[in-house]
């Protein structure tokens, strides 16, 4: 299952990809790094089916294709049909029939995005499915903390938060350890969940629930939000800042090349101290908005062109 020259290609989830097809995407968004603007889009038409909210994401993607040259069709649940009663799938079939070249989609099913693609001749680029995987937030993260790490193997990574609800979080484990990263995750014991242990085998990944024990030894801490909106309303948010909120307190411990990243949005005086956000010297939040344009138009560009490398688990020829 690879990208390959003469289909279109779907990315699914970042689940199987080897360390040699990530930094293939990687290396094609720093190329797009000096060259910002072309047309490789050009004639294409990319639907961004958004059935979440979202800012940076969707945005990114309709900035990616305008700069390629391409044309965004931009959808929101609470402006399609899919308010009228339609589904997921038959809303996809509808610009599949229309013949668009990729869709974009972002969903609450777990699993949405490899449904579209199995339904859909055009492309599919999951957005963010359910609790089920985020692949191109991973691919910008890593990019970001290459910028400014290096090589990442050996780097040790914090994820901390709401992990059980995380799709980026998901995304994040499968990624950093193709990569030869150590992953610890850190939240309260309701948090981090057995739905976890079938991607805890090994000891690139560990689990810890005292965050400022884990500080110390970190490389990069990704910052994750409360997601209210998938069961975690019982927090108390002063309480969850206290144990794993970081604080103006904790930064302060943080040596000069640790990196603080959060994926958006932010709670801010929760999952982050606005005087962290702002002013810290490792945060790099807005540099993964930034990320993210490039390597989703990395992601856009393969799509349409059926890829110049693998990308394992994701092609329509393994749907």
């Amino acid at each position: 299952m690879t990208w390959s020259t003469d289909q279109q290609q779907n990315l699914l989830r970042i689940e199987g990809m080897t360390a040699v097809e990530i930094m293939s995407i990687l290396d094609d968004a720093r190329d797009l790094r000096e060259h910002a603007r072309g047309d490789e889009l050009n004639g294409c038409v990319v639907a961004n089916l958004f059935f979440e909210n979202s800012t940076r994401t969707r945005c990114s993607f309709e900035t990616a294709t305008i700069r390629l040259g391409g044309h965004p069709i931009n959808l929101t649940s609470s402006g399609s049909s899919v308010s009228k009663g339609e589904t997921l799938i038959d809303t996809a079939l509808q610009f599949d029939a229309m013949g668009v070249d990729v869709i974009v989609v972002r969903s609450g099913l777990n699993g949405g995005a490899e449904l579209v693609a199995e339904a859909c001749d055009a492309a599919t680029i999951n957005a963010g499915d359910g609790r089920h995987e985020h692949p191109t937030q991973a691919l910008l993260d890593i990019f970001v903390m290459q910028d400014h790490l290096g090589d990442l193997s050996e780097k040790r990574v914090l994820i901390v938060g709401d992990i059980t609800n995380s799709r980026v979080a998901r995304s994040h484990i499968h990624g950093l350890r193709a990569l030869g990263a150590h992953v610890t995750l850190v939240g309260p014991p309701g948090l981090v969940d057995d739905s976890f242990t079938s991607i805890l085998s090994g000891d690139e990944v560990a689990v810890s629930h005292d965050f400022d024990a884990s500080l110390a030894e970190s490389d990069a801490i990704i910052m994750l939000r409360i997601q209210r909106e998938r069961g975690s309303s019982s927090l108390i948010p002063s309480d969850y800042r206290s144990g794993y909120g970081m604080t103006a307190q904790r930064a302060a411990r943080l040596g000069p090349r640790q990196l603080i990243l959060h994926p958006g949005p932010v709670n801010r005086g929760v999952e982050l101290d606005s005087v962290v956000l702002d002013e810290h010297p490792g945060s790099v939040v807005l540099e993964q908005v930034a990320a993210g344009v490039l390597v989703r138009a990395a992601v856009l560009k393969r799509a349409v062109a059926g890829g110049s490398g693998a990308l394992d688990g994701n092609s329509r020829a393994g749907s």
